[in-house]
């Protein structure tokens, strides 16, 4: 690797950056992050990137408006001190679940927050597991998804759980649910949701295929409130199903998320590390796995103008 420095937009991404910078055997970039007392976010970069390869990380934890700013502020700091080019690292794509126009007079937030992040001088990006593929089509700059799949898939193989089924949450995710019964070479089920009336409430309420004794293994791309998923993991087990594991990229685990969890049928929650898990949002049930590895790769790959792709061949 040549010419490359690695900043941290924030204290809540410092800690994945570390872990990147660790695996690279690489310094975090040097940057003074302070807040005057007008609520104006301040940034200076304390050494040269001057045609430096740079790479911006931030995370995502509340408050989600002021990561967006620090993010915007510090593209904006290392653009003006003339770096060669800046890879913006986002591991989870803020505004994600707004990404089309489902009701009358409402924002594409993340169609907007993509013009932002172009305007700002980002030549290109460095995500994992878009909440919809869509929103990578809403650049005009380069776009590099990668996926926490491998990831969970290899935290389970290492379990060795025996008599497996992997359970789609729906028909949509039925597709992502084979991927995964093809690695694990199990069979796969569905839970079947239907809306009560006019209320846009889908309601898990059966089960096609077969679950009775056999450990559940569900995979979505992200966990928010948690309710879909306790719903659905409460489905399994009237079904009969022995024990349900639930993997997800993207642990948002907001409002009620986690005294459901605690409180649920849910065996273990696996979900990686995109999204930082403070301290109070830790329980046995809760397991966190690492992607910065991952994302170290990715990036050693783009500062050497090699394939992504073979990352996960």
């Amino acid at each position: 690797m040549e010419n490359i420095k690695i900043f941290s937009c924030s204290e809540s991404a410092d800690k994945f950056t570390k872990e990147m910078c660790d695996y690279l055997k690489l310094e975090p970039g040097k940057i003074n992050r302070q807040k005057f007392k007008n609520d104006n976010n301040f940034v200076q970069i304390l050494e040269t990137v001057r045609e430096k390869d740079v790479f911006v990380v931030q995370t995502t934890e509340p408050p989600v408006n002021e990561r967006i700013m620090e993010m915007l502020i510090t593209i904006d700091a290392i653009k003006r001190a003339t770096a060669k080019r800046i890879t913006l690292v986002l591991p989870y794509y803020l505004y994600s679940r707004s990404d089309k126009k489902d009701q009358p007079r409402v924002p594409v937030t993340a169609k907007l927050l993509a013009q932002l992040i172009e305007a700002s001088g980002v030549n290109r990006v460095l995500t994992c597991d878009l909440h919809n593929p869509a929103i990578q089509a809403y650049f005009d700059i380069n776009v590099d998804v990668l996926t926490g799949q491998y990831i969970l898939q290899d935290y389970f193989d290492k379990k060795k759980i025996k008599d497996i089924v992997v359970v789609a949450t729906d028909a949509g995710s039925s597709k992502k649910a084979y991927k995964y019964a093809e690695h694990f070479k199990c069979p796969i089920a569905l839970v079947d949701k239907r809306r009560n009336g006019n209320d846009d409430k889908a309601i898990a309420t059966s089960v096609i295929g077969e679950i009775e004794g056999k450990n559940a293994l569900v995979f979505d791309d992200e966990v928010d409130t948690a309710g879909s998923i306790i719903e659905t993991a409460n489905v399994i087990k009237k079904y009969g199903a022995k024990d349900v594991y639930v993997g997800c990229t993207h642990g948002i685990l907001s409002g009620p998320a986690i005294e459901r969890v605690k409180n649920s049928e849910i065996k273990e929650l696996v979900m990686t590390n995109t999204v930082p898990l403070p301290d109070y949002k830790k329980i046995d049930k809760i397991v966190e796995v690492s992607i910065s590895e991952l994302f170290a790769k990715a990036i050693k790959r783009i500062n050497e103008a090699t394939s992504i792709g073979e990352l996960f061949q």
